[in-house]
């Protein structure tokens, strides 16, 4: 295992860690506050909590992906999703509470961490990276173990089809009026659970373009026929299932149901996909970048 594997893996530990701190003072020690109101430590681990929960899984979860992008993909090509994720997303998020589209009229609360341009919480960006690059590894494994041709183009749907789904079962339960704390606020109602449809276009339109993008600058499709699949799929299933539990708090039984019907589900044919496991030493099959198709 490379130095950057053995990183990725602590740091998804850590980011799996900072999910479960926040889901439980989200779920737990916010409506019971008598659990450790009479304590000093854990008045301090919920001011804590308070001040960074939000912003510290989303961290973590850039950090390990990005360190697993650069030991299968390369410090390049993993550099070029990052600028691409995060540029894009960044843009579209920008204008889009400055203007309503792409995603329809919402704003950020002050729980994701500081907000550049007063707007967008830095996390944002971030997140579109960790779960972007999820999804399109997903999809690239998925396409390339079922023979789906051509590849690129699988990969780019599923990859933006995961990406979506995870927002069907995050965005309503993050903005629902039952949470004690909301991270972002919509200032229009729309058929799904009260979220617009203009929402997910523009996730599934921001999605794409970024994987789009890094795929044209990588210029030749990744050979992941050795990859560790359970690692994406690993980042992805904890991601969703923090969104579910969420949901499940505030009653919304249908967007889990989806999540793991349509999400869930379809992402577990990864597994299969990258069951072989990563290259051992001596193995000529290492990561490079397998001929245009």
């Amino acid at each position: 295992m490379t130095a950057s594997g053995r990183i990725a893996r602590l740091l998804l530990v850590g980011h799996i860690a900072a999910l479960a701190f926040g889901l439980g003072g989200l779920l737990i020690a916010l409506p019971h506050p008598e659990l450790w109101a009479d304590s000093e430590m854990g008045r301090k681990t919920f001011d804590f909590g308070m001040e960074y929960a939000g912003a510290l899984h989303i961290v973590f979860g850039a950090l390990a992906m990005f360190a697993f992008g650069t030991s299968i993909l390369g410090l390049g090509r993993t550099v070029i999703f990052f600028v691409a994720s995060v540029g894009l997303s960044l843009g579209s998020e920008l204008i889009g509470t400055g203007t309503g589209w792409p995603f329809g009229n919402y704003e950020y609360t002050s729980f994701l961490g500081y907000k550049m341009l007063d707007r967008v919480p830095f996390t944002i960006p971030l997140s579109w990276f960790y779960m972007g690059l999820a999804s399109y590894l997903l999809g690239h494994l998925i396409a390339a173990g079922r023979g789906l041709r051509p590849h690129r183009v699988w990969a780019l749907g599923l990859g933006v089809w995961f990406l979506i789904v995870w927002d069907l079962v995050l965005d309503p339960a993050m903005a629902h009026a039952s949470m004690r704390v909301k991270f972002w606020e919509w200032n229009e109602t729309g058929p799904y659970f009260g979220m617009p449809i203009q929402n997910y276009v523009g996730w599934a339109a921001t999605g794409f373009a970024f994987m789009a993008l890094s795929r044209a600058l990588w210029r030749r499709d990744p050979d992941l026929a050795r990859t560790p699949a359970w690692f994406p799929l690993a980042v992805y299933a904890a991601n969703t299932a923090f969104a579910m539990a969420l949901s499940a708090s505030v009653d919304l039984w249908t967007p889990i149901l989806l999540a793991a019907l349509l999400g869930l589900a379809p992402a577990l044919l990864a597994w299969k996909s990258g069951a072989a496991g990563p290259a051992q030493p001596g193995d000529r099959r290492q990561w490079r970048l397998a001929p245009g198709r």
